[in-house]
This record gives structure tokens, sequence and C-alpha cells, in this order.
């Protein structure tokens, strides 16, 4: 479902705080980025682009653009949840100004929110107060209130990236280097095909030790692991908006066989296949 928020053009951003004994809103998207904080919740699920989990008694996340999202009550039994939501323009900061050395942290992150951002337990109780404490704030004070906020959370460690790379088709992230982007197109154009790392470094023009090694100090993550994870995100886009037979969508993403699809996706998800089909049967509202 394709929400209409409640930000006019004329607003930086709105804010809406709430008590309330469950989660009723089904699964959603907008252009707007959404700052998330929720308290009391202890064993809702939450369902950011293709990720699903079951979460504590207090999260703070940042989703980008366009991404899904939802969260349900599942087995959450507390009476009192606490959410407090915030939403700003996609435009709220220009690009150009986002482009300048202070920005530099605001700006990978909200490239990163393109796939849901999941803030450490330790940078949303730090965060907590000045967050519930932002609606007591008016005009330019409060934009500057969020825009530090904002920075904080930007420059705040243990971070989690939250749903599979390749699954939001609008994500476009820069590792400021035309060789890995040049792999990482490759990759999305041929990830149903069997793609080796020779082939890979050898459009980089490096050998496959130097390529590796680049790609690793890039990316912070291995080839394979970053092949199998686009893999991953066009699988669990099939699975979730069609009926195709999972080992159809298995061989359609790349995999080589059922029980290798089978052991990845239950090790990257928790879950295997099936039940990730299951988890999202339900929730979407199509308009």
């Amino acid at each position: 479902m394709r929400e209409i928020t409640p930000l006019t053009q004329n607003d930086c951003f709105t804010l809406s705080s709430r008590i309330k004994s469950a989660f009723d809103f089904p699964l959603h998207c907008h252009e707007e980025f959404e700052l998330n904080f929720i308290q009391n919740a202890k064993n809702a699920k939450r369902l950011v682009g293709d990720h699903i989990e079951e979460i504590g008694d207090l999260e703070l996340a940042l989703i980008g653009s366009n991404l899904q999202h939802a969260w349900f009550t599942h087995h959450c039994q507390s009476k009192e949840i606490k959410e407090i939501t915030i939403q700003f323009h996609k435009d709220l900061f220009d690009e150009k100004f986002l482009r300048r050395n202070q920005l530099s942290f605001i700006k990978t992150m909200l490239d990163k929110s393109s796939r849901g951002i999941l803030f450490s337990r330790a940078t949303t109780e730090q965060l907590a107060p000045r967050i519930s404490g932002l609606s007591q704030k008016q005009g330019f004070d409060s934009v500057l209130e969020l825009m530090s906020i904002l920075h904080d959370l930007s420059t705040s460690r243990n971070m989690r990236i939250l749903s599979d790379s390749s699954f939001n088709v609008s994500e476009k992230f820069s590792y400021s280097s035309r060789r890995i982007e040049k792999a990482f197109e490759y990759m999305n154009q041929n990830f149903d095909k069997s793609i080796t790392l020779s082939e890979v470094a050898r459009l980089s023009s490096m050998s496959e030790v130097s390529f590796s090694r680049f790609f690793k100090q890039r990316t912070g993550n291995r080839f394979i692991d970053s092949l199998n994870e686009i893999r991953l995100g066009h699988a669990s886009r099939i699975l979730i908006e069609t009926t195709q037979n999972i080992s159809e969508v298995a061989y359609d993403c790349g995999f080589n066989n059922i029980s290798n699809f089978n052991r990845i996706f239950k090790k990257k998800k928790g879950c295997t296949p099936k039940e990730f089909r299951e988890s999202f049967s339900g929730t979407r509202i199509f308009i």
C-alpha cells in the first residue's frame, strides 16, 4: 500500500507520538524518509523490505524512500506500546548540500536507509530523550534539532542494514570506485547466471587475489557474500510478489541447487523460503 502521509510541502518534517495496544497499519511505503522509535513492544514483528524479525523492547529504525515496511503485533503482549514517528521529505537535504564534507556521514546514512537501518540499543537509549523532546521545539529550532539528531545517528556505531541490496530496485549507492560499481552492475545484470570471481576480476583488470582484497576493503563483504545477497534480494521479491514454485525461484536467481538455496536463505534470514513467503501472506494491500 502506498501511504499518503500527513507531511505537507510547506513543512520540513512531521512528528506523531502515540501510546497504543497494537500495531494495525498494513505493509506500506511512501516517498518520505521515516525515523521510527518504538518502546515496550517486545516480540512484535518488524518487516522492512525483505527483512523479517521479532523486535525487543526498544528500537529505533530509519526507513528510506519508497521502501516497504510495517510493524505487526505478532506475539507482543504489551498494552502500552510507545511509538514516535518522524517523517521528512527526501529532498529536505539538497543533493549538492549533502555532498559537502561536513554532511558526508548523513549522506552515507540516507543512502543506506534505502535498505532500512536499525540503530544499536546504546544509540537508541542515548537519543530517546531528544527524540521524545522534539515535539516540544518549534519552528527553526525543531529543524536544527532534527538535523542534529540525524547527524548523531549517522556517526553512531553498530548500525545494522536490514534488507538485501537488490530488493529495493531504486537503491543507488556509490562505493567511490568505478571498479566496484562496475562489478555490482555486472552482478545485478547477470545474477541469474553462473558468475565467477575470475570473470568479475577480469572486468576490473585485476588479478583474482588483488580484486578479492580490494572488494573486501571497499565493501566490507566478500565477493561471494555480496553476490548471494543480490540473488537473495531478487529471490525474496519473487517469493513475496508471485506464487512461483520455490525451486524455480532458486534456479531463476542463480542458485545451482535447491538445497544450497535453502541453506543460504535460512542462514541469512533465519527462516526457510516457504516460511518467509508465509510471513508476508496477508500483509500487503495493493491499490
